[in-house]
């Protein structure tokens, strides 16, 4: 009985337990009466002493029964706990000469179970019958404790912790692909990407680079980026999704049938929005602007923007309010492609408002005046020294001889950008074996521009240019001393000081022209006198009231 029910599970043990507690009960009272009834208690005592009953183990591990000797008479007094006893699974009543029932046995009714005593015997007794008696012993004197079961979803199904019907049911599950996310590390290329993480062959990354039209999206990575892809069942490569841009991107499939790659583009769809950003000079006006939120790249357009008509050095002050409407499309919450479409400076000594023109998408006053200038007069970003100015009475430096010079040349390093100074016509480009490389342009206002001595040219005869498109790299072709920009100005084909040529006036919106423009510009004055009611954000450069802004943008 005890070797059918140490073989059952442990769930079923626990609910067994107090049908096994009812039981030992019954049988020690029974025990204990026959032998409180003996005739001779002490040959009894005796015999149980000196006999030692076979007992056979079933789990053994070599299938040799061990023997077990019986306590002694003794150790059934209240003396000894029942629990100290070792639990016998067969009892031979042979042993007992003279045993006889007792008719006086009291029954469970009349049993004094409430007894400290015999009530811990017993549960120690019947805590004995499992196969985790020492743990089951601990717990018995902290009841309501909790289980260290970890019961799984198959165990649940079956306490007995058979899981062949979990094994089963996860058998008959389809297995479904998902998406897996990689972030790029230092030290990453796409070729041992896919075949550490991938499985990917040599062959198969040559095969997916010779899909894609931009290979440029798989071999130029950087670190922090993510691509996602997709296994099937065996590991084996189904899709792959790489962004070229949060908007724009590459989805490449295997054909499960002949293993070939194809692809197809991804164009995530983008919201336009509009953000108002207001704020005061406290320090420099970059880092007030960049205090209301405004990004680096956005700043650097505001900052563009207002330059054209405002001198930050000169007119800026400390106190001064501004505010800025900018839109750009909004994919995941980032910003993409911001523009500005309107700004305002309140300063105590200007006042500027701008707006953009969405038909030449330059920037206006709200009259119509134009912020660009119809000529630059430099042609190029920032500033450079004058090596040698407009002269027609300068001695040659190579020659000694009086030569004059009919250009302004301006120090640069070799591969320096040089920018159309207004819209025109390119007409010759010229490599030449004094000039060197040489470019001529006719512009649309009748002045002419020529630049000399050029390391590389980026335009072609007849191209159309704009006012401040890259053009060409200076450099050090031809008869020179050094490398440097050689820049003429010709009006009516005669070079003038470029530097002094009175230039032509900004250009105004006029006509339909102008009618557009104030018609779009009414819903944008509006959301900056709406934007304007409220308290603009400070930046957390201070500065005195009384002085200026800081010399530095």
């Amino acid at each position: 009985m005890l070797r059918i029910f140490r073989s059952l599970p442990r769930a079923h043990k626990v609910l067994l337990l107090p049908v096994a507690t009812m039981v030992t009960v019954l049988g020690t009272q029974k025990i204990l009466g026959v032998f409180d009834s003996a005739e001779d208690p002490a040959a009894t005592t005796q015999a149980l002493a000196t006999t030692t009953l076979s007992h056979s183990i079933g789990h053994s591990a070599n299938g040799v029964g061990d023997s077990l000797s019986i306590p002694p008479l003794a150790a059934l007094s209240n003396d000894i706990p029942l629990a100290d006893l070792k639990p016998l699974e067969v009892l031979d009543v042979d042993v007992i000469p003279s045993a006889r029932a007792d008719t006086d046995v009291p029954t469970v009714q009349s049993l004094d179970l409430a007894s400290p005593t015999l009530a811990a015997n017993v549960v120690a007794l019947a805590i004995s019958l499992s196969d985790d008696s020492p743990q089951l012993a601990a717990e018995a004197g902290n009841i309501g404790g909790t289980s260290y079961e970890d019961w799984s979803f198959d165990t649940t199904l079956d306490p007995s912790g058979d899981t062949q019907l979990g094994d089963e049911i996860a058998s008959h599950e389809h297995y479904v692909p998902s998406w897996q996310s990689y972030t790029i590390q230092r030290g990453d290329s796409f070729a041992l990407t896919a075949e550490r993480t991938l499985g990917l062959d040599y062959s198969t990354v040559m095969q997916i680079l010779d899909t894609v039209p931009d290979k440029k999206v798989l071999t130029r990575w950087r670190v922090g980026k993510s691509f996602d892809y997709k296994l099937d069942e065996s590991g084996q490569l189904l899709a792959l999704r790489v962004m070229k841009n949060p908007r724009d991107g590459y989805l490449i499939e295997r054909d499960v049938d002949d293993n070939d790659f194809a692809y197809s583009p991804i164009v995530n769809a983008t919201e336009a929005t509009q953000r108002m950003f207001s704020g005061t000079v406290n320090g420099s006006f970059a880092a007030s602007a960049q205090s209301t939120g405004l990004s680096q790249s956005e700043v650097s357009k505001l900052v563009q923007v207002l330059s054209k008509k405002l001198d930050f050095r000169r007119d800026a002050r400390a106190g001064d309010k501004f505010q800025v409407l900018v839109e750009a499309d909004m994919i995941d919450g980032k910003s993409l492609d911001s523009k500005i479409l309107a700004a305002e400076y309140q300063g105590q000594r200007m006042d500027l408002t701008v707006i953009r023109n969405s038909a030449d998408d330059h920037f206006y006053t709200p009259d119509g005046n134009s912020l660009d200038p119809a000529f630059n007069r430099y042609p190029f970003e920032g500033s450079y020294r004058i090596s040698s100015p407009f002269n027609l009475r300068r001695h040659h430096p190579v020659t000694g001889r009086i030569s004059p010079h009919k250009g302004t040349d301006f120090a640069m390093r070799t591969g320096t950008p040089i920018e159309a100074p207004a819209a025109g016509r390119v007409e010759r480009v010229v490599n030449h074996p004094i000039a060197g490389k040489y470019i001529l342009i006719q512009h649309d206002n009748g002045y002419e521009t020529r630049y000399l001595h050029l390391s590389k040219t980026e335009v072609s005869p007849g191209d159309r240019v704009e006012m401040g498109q890259e053009i060409a790299l200076s450099g050090s072709t031809g008869r020179v001393t050094g490398p440097h920009l050689h820049y003429e100005v010709l009006v009516n084909d005669r070079q003038v000081d470029a530097m002094r040529v009175p230039l032509p006036e900004s250009q105004s919106l006029s006509g339909d022209a102008l009618a557009a423009f104030q018609r779009e510009s009414e819903n944008l004055l509006a959301k900056l006198d709406q934007g304007g009611d409220d308290e603009p954000a400070l930046a957390n450069v201070n500065v005195k009231n009384d002085q200026r802004a800081d010399d530095s943008i």
